[in-house]
């Protein structure tokens, strides 16, 4: 099979295309631009896609890991050539839950599509080998080198090396012998251990039904002992209840003496409210509702009376404010008027300004006569004279003006208390405002005192009623007091007569009923009834005991019953016994039969794992000599594949483990295409896909390695996927060889 073409819109590619040539193909990319995304892509259109593979931890399946990173559908297209015929396929995806489940194969330039070729074997046809065989042969990805073991490679293996058939799978045989086996035996389960058991089971009821038939005697006997006693507490039960009967006889009669008591305490009482005319508790009611209405009045009244006594309080004390103002007596217009008037003049003494003038005559002529004596100056005289008496004159009435202003702010002073016209202006209006505080006081004890003498009058004249009402039929009440205490007496005597009415008739009730559930008249030729010993409670408890106890036997004898009949007869027991004792003799035989031939598979696969492991070794061993340069001489494989290779010259194999990682690749590699080789079909030249399996490998092995592949390639095509450069640069000159440098899906392929 030679592979031409490969476009995909798979993972992070989106209908990307890779051209192909035949023989060594490099296919050279750095990390993260679909190398392994192509290798899944390939194996995806040649087998398609497990929709069945679930996600594990850590893994993604790939339905899961490879759906396009834009959101579409898998889909692709594969270019190949199949023998002599050139191939075109297509995976397209319908159904999400089924991606490319849609297959198509054409033959190429054509729609004429190649008969009997479907999705499910189209990668078996082509290739020649199954799906695990190719991955597990062909198909080497990053990081799976190592060979593992698989049914399907196994059938290939035993087809080669043995009739041709690829049918069988000495671990497919082997499970199945080992699910019989285990089927008839598998540690304490199977057919045998269960035959076993059975057989034990039957041998124990065979023994147990002696001791079976023994217990059932017994309860038998034990049963008719509490029968016995049963019926005898029964009878004592019945004469607990004729006693009962008695006693409820014996109630009935008190029952109806308490009745007819009760009503004639109800008739006596009906007697003395009509004798002493007691009121219907209406009127109880309504009167007592005024008394209650007439002390809320009568409250009312108080509080009215309260409120004029201090609306007269107030009144006086304005009253008494406006006595101390100097405008007592005047209207507030007058106050005003006269604060606002001239000053009063004050009452002054002559005295003092006729004693001033004197002396002030007597000085200018005291002060003339000196200027006439110094200055013998008549005129002069004179003048200093009159001049004096003017000067004299002029203070003299400066004193005298002065002390009219003295006088009257002195007057002022002592009426008002002060001698400023603004403050007594202010005492005006001040005065003005007591009068409006003493009228508005007068008028509020007026509005009080109307409002007292109303609610007082109301309390008389309901009072009055009340009392004329409830003297009718309470003479003796002669206040509001006396009539509430009458009105509650008569209250309590109707309540009284309603209780004893309601006991009467409850009473009669019970009697009714009671009589209703009477018993039977007594028999007068019985004999007299005596009281029980023992209580109805005793009683019933020994009889529940003894009723438990009888259910418990009964229960005991059919369980024994049961487990008898279930035994079945002796008889049939042996039978059943010697039967279960041939099945397992029988499978006992089976089971040594298995084993034989597990033990002659196991020898015959041991035989066949000898044919073919040498085989595989020494074709192993070849490459692995020529991919290291002779530093190993040979290689050993197990029947699980388990890989162990000798270094040149020693002689002792060392195991896989021990080499390192490089070493343990090349040998891994080596091993693949030995398997290649020996399994895969020389005719179908079936491609081997390489992802970065190089990677680890020195530059001298790795050119062995190329050096190897390049001769492979010319008997089959070879895509050797790597992230590095070394082999493109290896091969640059060789134009046998293919190489192709990969970019990112964005920038195209």
């Amino acid at each position: 099979m030679l592979i031409r073409r490969m476009t995909a819109t798979f993972g992070r590619l989106r209908e990307q295309t890779l051209e192909l040539q035949d023989g060594l193909n490099i296919l050279q990319a750095p990390n993260e631009t679909g190398k392994s995304t192509w290798c899944a892509f390939l194996l995806a259109m040649l087998y398609g896609v497990n929709t069945k593979e679930r996600d594990r931890a850590g893994v993604l399946a790939d339905k899961n890991r490879y759906a396009p990173w834009d959101g579409g559908s898998m889909s692709g297209r594969l270019d190949c050539r199949a023998g002599d015929d050139a191939l075109t396929l297509f995976r397209t995806t319908r159904r999400q839950t089924a991606p490319m489940g849609d297959f198509q194969a054409l033959y190429t330039g054509t729609a004429d599509p190649v008969p009997g070729l479907t999705g499910a074997n189209c990668g078996e046809t082509l290739l020649g080998v199954s799906r695990e065989v190719y991955a597990r042969s062909a198909f080497i990805r990053q990081g799976g080198v190592a060979v593992t073991q698989d049914s399907g490679l196994e059938r290939r293996i035993a087809a080669l090396v043995t009739s041709g058939e690829e049918d069988t799978s000495y671990t497919e045989a082997v499970e199945a012998l080992k699910k019989q086996l285990n089927r008839r035996r598998h540690n304490k389960t199977g057919q045998l251990p269960a035959l076993e058991a059975e057989l034990q089971e039957t041998e124990a009821q065979l023994a147990s039904q002696a001791e079976l038939a023994r217990q059932r005697e017994n309860l038998l006997a034990r049963s008719a002992e509490l029968e016995a006693r049963e019926s005898s507490l029964k009878e004592e039960l019945a004469g607990l209840d004729r006693w009962a009967e008695h006693r409820k006889r014996q109630d009935l009669q008190k029952v109806e003496d308490a009745a007819v008591q009760a009503e004639e305490k109800a008739a006596a009482l009906r007697r003395r409210l009509e004798e002493e005319q007691v009121p219907e508790n209406d009127v109880t009611v309504r009167l007592r509702g005024a008394i209650v209405n007439l002390n809320t009045v009568r409250k009312s009244a108080e509080k009215a009376q309260e409120a004029y006594d201090a609306a007269k309080s107030a009144l006086a004390q304005a009253e008494e404010k406006l006595s101390a103002s100097p405008f007592a007596g005047q209207t507030a217009e007058e106050a005003r008027r006269t604060a606002a008037g001239p000053l009063p003049k004050a009452r002054r003494s002559p005295l003092p300004l006729l004693l001033t003038a004197l002396a002030c005559l007597c000085v200018s002529l005291g002060a003339g006569y000196g200027v006439y004596f110094y200055f013998k100056n008549p005129a002069a005289a004179l003048g200093a004279a009159a001049g004096l008496l003017a000067l004299t004159f002029l203070l003299t009435l400066v004193l005298w003006k002065r002390a009219g202003k003295q006088a009257r702010s002195a007057a002022l002073t002592e009426r008002y208390g002060t001698a400023d016209s603004a403050e007594i202006q202010a005492l005006a209006d001040a005065y003005a405002a007591l009068l409006s505080d003493r009228d508005a006081a007068k008028q509020e004890a007026s509005a009080r005192s109307a409002a007292a003498q109303g609610l007082w009058q109301s309390v008389d004249v309901n009072a009055d009623g009340i009392l004329e009402e409830v003297r009718s039929f309470a003479p003796a009440a002669y206040d509001i007091p006396s009539a509430d205490a009458a009105l509650r007496a008569s209250a309590l005597l109707r309540r009284e007569l309603s209780e004893a009415e309601k006991a009467a008739h409850e009473a009669r009730l019970r009697a009714e009923f009671q009589t209703g559930q009477a018993p039977q008249p007594e028999d007068p030729d019985a004999p007299p009834l005596l009281p029980p010993e023992r209580s109805r409670e005793a009683v019933t408890e020994d009889l529940e005991a003894v009723r438990a106890d009888l259910s418990a036997l009964r229960s005991s004898l059919d369980r024994i019953a049961g487990r008898l009949h279930a035994a079945g007869e002796p008889l049939a027991l042996q039978a059943a016994a010697e039967r279960l004792t041939d099945e397992i003799a029988a499978l006992e035989s089976e089971y040594a039969a298995i084993e034989l031939a597990m033990s002659a598979l196991a020898h015959a696969n041991t035989q066949l794992q000898g044919r073919f492991s040498p085989a595989l070794g020494q074709r192993a061993a070849e490459i692995f000599d020529r991919l290291t340069d002779g530093a190993y001489g040979g290689v050993i494989l197990d029947r699980t594949l388990r890989v162990s290779a000798e270094p040149a010259g020693t002689g002792v194999p060392r195991d896989v483990g021990y080499l390192s990682a490089g070493a343990a690749d090349q040998l891994y590699l080596a091993v693949r295409l030995a398997v290649c080789d020996l399994v895969l079909p020389p005719e179908n030249a079936v491609p081997i896909v390489l992802d970065d399996a190089l990677s680890s490998f020195d530059d001298q092995r790795c050119a062995a390695a190329l050096d190897y592949l390049r001769k492979e390639a010319e008997k089959r095509q070879i895509l050797l996927f790597t992230c590095h450069s070394r082999e493109a640069a290896y091969f640059q000159d060789d134009p046998a060889v293919s190489i192709r440098h990969l970019t990112a899906p964005a920038e195209g392929v």
